[in-house]
């Protein structure tokens, strides 16, 4: 479990234990809640493909759009088109998030804003997110958005503009359901279908 996750699992372990004292009967869901609660914030670890060139999906999830578009302006990183793939989280999927390359992290950039169900393509433009740029270890230039959604009320950043990390490293993760767009370096294109199952850390996006 995520270390983040701790505090939620014992609120939710003593609100079954206060039910159940008060009605017996209500410590079935009681334990139902907690046992989902530690679900939800489950960390296990991962594999990271073989290929070194393999760009790793950032978050568990099903694909959900991928399109060409410029990289957020917020990260001053020009309006060339690049595909973007964006993967949808629901609140059954592990929500850590991790690197989908090895590489420094040139900006980090925290927006405020709504809540419209992450599955929109308007939620890129409209939530509360957290952006990312990064140089990969070739030079290219490489972006990934956290972005909350219509439960989803939290992003929790686990990194610093400068540091720099490998790819499957944990970077983050987003409370109760939401996405992550992957912003692909120019020419390169997405192996990836709408609807494909996807796991953080693992599953190849494209190829560098």
């Amino acid at each position: 479990m995520h270390p983040e996750g701790r505090r939620f699992v014992v609120i939710a372990a003593l609100l079954a234990l206060l039910a159940a004292v008060l009605w017996l009967p209500l410590a079935g869901p009681g334990i139902l809640l907690t046992l989902g609660v530690y679900l939800f914030f489950r960390d296990p670890e991962r594999v990271t493909p073989a290929d070194p060139r393999a760009v790793a999906s950032p978050a568990d999830g099903i694909v959900c759009m991928i399109m060409q578009t410029p990289l957020p302006a917020a990260l001053e990183a020009g309006n060339t088109p690049v595909w973007r793939v964006s993967v949808f989280m629901s609140v059954f999927n592990v929500h850590v998030n991790r690197m989908p390359a090895a590489g420094t992290i040139l900006k980090s950039h925290y927006i405020p804003g709504k809540f419209f169900n992450a599955s929109l393509d308007k939620a890129s433009e409209d939530n509360e997110r957290h952006l990312y740029l990064m140089r990969t270890e070739n030079g290219q230039t490489l972006a990934f958005v956290q972005i909350a959604g219509l439960i989803a009320r939290r992003i929790l950043c686990l990194v610093r503009e400068g540091q720099t990390l490998t790819r499957g490293e944990r970077f983050g993760l987003i409370r109760f359901g939401s996405r992550v767009d992957v912003y692909l370096p120019p020419g390169v294109e997405p192996a990836v279908r709408v609807g494909q199952i996807m796991v953080a850390g693992e599953t190849p996006i494209a190829s560098l």
